[in-house]
């Protein structure tokens, strides 16, 4: 171990799960916002085609991966970086999320059956 290494604090546990822990309450909400509208889109009059489910499934999946990609990325780092870097993965979830609204909306015949 180094001087540099030894000298540098280490950010506590509790303090690392807090973090991560409220910033995945919004991360959750982004997931059951995108489940409500799937379970919308596919129990409508159409249903859903095949593009359809796989748009909606991977709004379903992504801010799952972004919040994991962001606590291996920012786990380590000090707490005011890590929370950037949550804040920062969830502003990248808001902007994916409001495109896949604006495709439903705007060329929603092209997500469902018929």
């Amino acid at each position: 171990m180094t001087a540099d290494q030894a000298a540098t604090p280490r950010t506590p546990t509790w303090l690392i799960a807090t973090i991560a822990g409220g910033f995945g309450l919004f991360y959750a909400y982004a997931v059951w916002n995108a489940v409500a509208f799937l379970v919308e889109q596919a129990t409508g009059v159409l249903g859903l085609n095949g593009l359809g489910w796989a748009v909606l499934l991977f709004a379903v999946a992504f801010p799952i991966l972004v919040f994991a990609i962001a606590l291996g990325v920012g786990m380590k780092r000090p707490p005011g970086h890590f929370a950037l870097i949550l804040l920062t993965g969830l502003g990248l979830v808001a902007v994916f999320w409001l495109d896949v609204v604006a495709y439903a909306f705007a060329y929603g015949t092209s997500l469902v059956g018929g």
